[in-house]
C-alpha cells in the first residue's frame, strides 16, 4: 500500500466521539447538571431512626414519592451507619448493604437525588446515645468508664469519647477500614444514576485537637481517601464535605480547598436557643441569615457549592414557622441547598407526628417553591407569604429551561423578560433573547 493511499485512508477515520459530560459537577459556585443548568438541592433527611438497629425506617416507594410530588422537594440525604454496613471488623452485613441500595433506588425511581451520608453522632454504638461507630473501632475500657451527662450534647467532652475519637484521629488503620467501608458501599450504589454524591463522615469531631488543625490535616487527609475510594466506581459522584462539628458554634472552618474538584460544602445550620429547647425567638432571624451567608463565604473561598445538610426544627416549640422561614429566607439568600432535618414519624423534628399525620404548621414553613435548575447564574430567592420571587441572569448557552419546583397547590406565575408556564408540578421559565435578567415572581392561589 503506497505511503499516499495510508495516509487517504487515515483522514477518512472519523474523530473519537468526545466523552459525555458527567451527569452533575461544580462549577461557579453551584452543582451543574448536564446541560450546564445550576441545580438547588432540597429536600429532606432520611432519617433519624437510621441510627438505630436496624438502621432503616418505614420509608417506601409511595413515602419517596410523597416528597417529590407532594412537599416539591428533590432530593434526600440518605442516613447510613458504618455500625450496621461492618458490625465485625472485615466482616461487611450486604443484607444491609443491599436493603441501603433498595432504597435509594426507591427514591430515585420516585424522581429524588440522593447522596449519602455516614452518620456518626457522640461516636458509636459503644455509648449509650450514641451512632455510627462499630464498636470494635474503641477500647472497651472507654465504654465501660462512660458516664452520661443529662444534657446530651455535653457528652461529647468525656474523657471516654474524647479518648476514641483521638484514637480515630491517630489511627490511619480505623481510617482505612472507613476508606474501605465506603468503598464496599460505593460500589453497589454506583449503578443508579440518581445516586449522586457522599456525605463521609457527619459532623466530625475533633477530640483534643484544635479544630481548625483537624481539618486542615488530618480530616482533610482521610476526606480526599474517601473520594479517591468512592470515585473509582463512580468517576463523578459529588463530595459532600462536612466541617467539623465546631462549626455549628460560630468557628470558621479550616478546611482546605480540594483539588479534586466535585465538591459541595455540606455544613449544618441550626439556632442555638432553639436547639437547646427555648424556641425560636424572631429576633434572631438576621443573625441567622448572617450565619448562613459566611457559609457561602466560605463555600465560595474553596471554589465549592453550598448544601445545608441538616437544618431543622421542634414543631412543639414556640416559633417553629418563624424559625423555619429565616432558614429558608438565610438560604435563599445565600443560594444554597438545604436539607431538613427530617422525613420521620415523631413529635420532635419530624415532618411526620408519631401516629404519621402530617405538621401543618412546620410542612407550610419548609414545602415552600424554589430554584430547581437555573439555565444561568442564580440570584436570591424570597417568600412573602403567599409570593415567591426570584431573579436570575440567563445564560443563552444553556438550551435547557430554568425549572422552579412546586409543592402541591394552585400556583400563577408571571416574569418580567421572560415566559413562565405553571405545569406538572413546576414552573418551566424561558428567558426573551436578550435578556440580561429574569425576575419570576409565584402565587398560591
Amino acid at each position: 500500500m503506497s505511503r499516499l493511499l495510508l495516509l487517504l485512508l487515515v483522514s477518512c477515520v472519523p474523530p473519537p466521539e468526545p466523552p459525555p459530560a458527567p451527569a452533575f459537577s461544580v462549577a461557579r459556585g453551584f452543582i451543574r447538571d448536564r446541560e450546564g443548568r445550576a441545580l438547588i438541592l432540597r429536600g429532606a433527611n432520611v432519617s433519624g431512626h437510621h441510627k438505630q438497629p436496624p438502621y432503616l425506617d418505614f420509608h417506601a416507594a409511595d413515602d419517596f414519592a410523597r416528597m417529590r410530588t407532594e412537599w416539591g422537594m428533590n432530593s434526600v440525604r440518605f442516613l447510613v451507619s458504618w455500625a450496621g454496613l461492618e458490625p465485625v471488623r472485615d466482616t461487611y452485613d450486604d443484607v444491609y448493604a443491599d436493603e441501603v441500595v433498595r432504597r435509594v433506588k426507591l427514591a430515585t425511581d420516585a424522581g429524588l437525588l440522593v447522596f449519602v451520608d455516614m452518620h456518626q453522632d457522640l461516636y458509636g454504638v459503644g455509648f449509650a446515645g450514641g451512632n455510627g461507630m462499630p464498636r470494635w473501632t474503641c477500647d472497651e475500657a472507654n465504654y465501660a468508664n462512660y458516664r452520661p451527662n443529662p444534657l446530651w450534647f455535653l457528652n461529647y467532652t468525656s474523657a471516654p469519647v474524647t479518648a476514641c475519637f483521638d484514637a480515630f484521629w491517630k489511627s490511619r488503620d480505623l481510617q482505612g477500614k472507613l476508606v474501605a467501608a465506603w468503598s464496599h458501599l460505593a460500589e453497589r450504589l454506583a449503578g443508579n444514576p440518581g445516586w449522586i454524591g457522599f456525605d463521609p463522615l457527619n459532623e466530625p469531631y475533633w477530640g483534643s485537637i484544635p479544630p481548625d488543625v483537624l481539618e486542615a490535616n488530618r480530616l482533610a487527609s482521610l476526606y480526599r481517601d474517601i473520594i479517591a475510594a468512592v470515585r473509582v466506581h463512580r468517576a463523578d459522584a459529588l463530595a459532600f464535605l462536612e466541617p467539623t462539628g465546631s462549626r455549628n458554634l460560630g468557628v470558621p472552618t479550616g478546611l482546605p480547598t480540594f483539588a479534586e474538584g466535585g465538591i459541595v460544602y455540606a455544613p449544618h445550620s441550626y439556632d442555638g436557643d432553639a436547639e437547646q429547647g427555648l424556641g425560636f425567638d424572631p429576633a434572631r432571624r438576621q443573625l441567622l441569615i448572617d450565619e448562613v451567608a459566611e457559609l457561602r463565604a466560605e463555600a465560595d473561598a474553596r471554589g465549592a457549592a453550598l448544601v445545608l445538610g441538616e437544618y431543622g426544627g421542634m414543631a412543639a416549640n414556640p416559633g417553629i414557622g418563624e424559625y423555619m422561614d429565616a432558614e429558608y429566607a438565610a438560604a435563599g439568600q445565600a443560594r444554597a441547598g438545604a436539607m431538613y432535618w427530617d422525613y420521620s414519624k415523631n413529635d420532635g423534628y419530624g415532618l411526620l407526628a408519631a401516629d404519621g399525620s402530617p405538621k401543618p404548621v412546620l410542612l407550610a414553613a419548609v414545602a415552600r417553591p424554589y430554584p430547581e435548575r437555573i439555565a444561568g447564574e442564580p440570584g436570591a430567592w424570597s417568600m412573602d407569604g403567599a409570593t415567591f420571587r426570584f431573579t436570575f441572569t440567563p445564560d443563552f448557552t444553556v438550551k435547557a429551561p430554568t425549572l422552579i419546583a412546586l409543592p402541591a397547590g394552585t400556583f400563577t406565575a408571571t416574569c418580567e423578560t421572560c415566559t413562565a408556564t405553571v405545569q406538572g408540578g413546576q414552573v418551566e421559565v424561558v428567558a426573551a433573547a436578550g435578556a440580561q435578567s429574569c425576575s419570576v415572581t409565584v402565587t398560591r392561589e
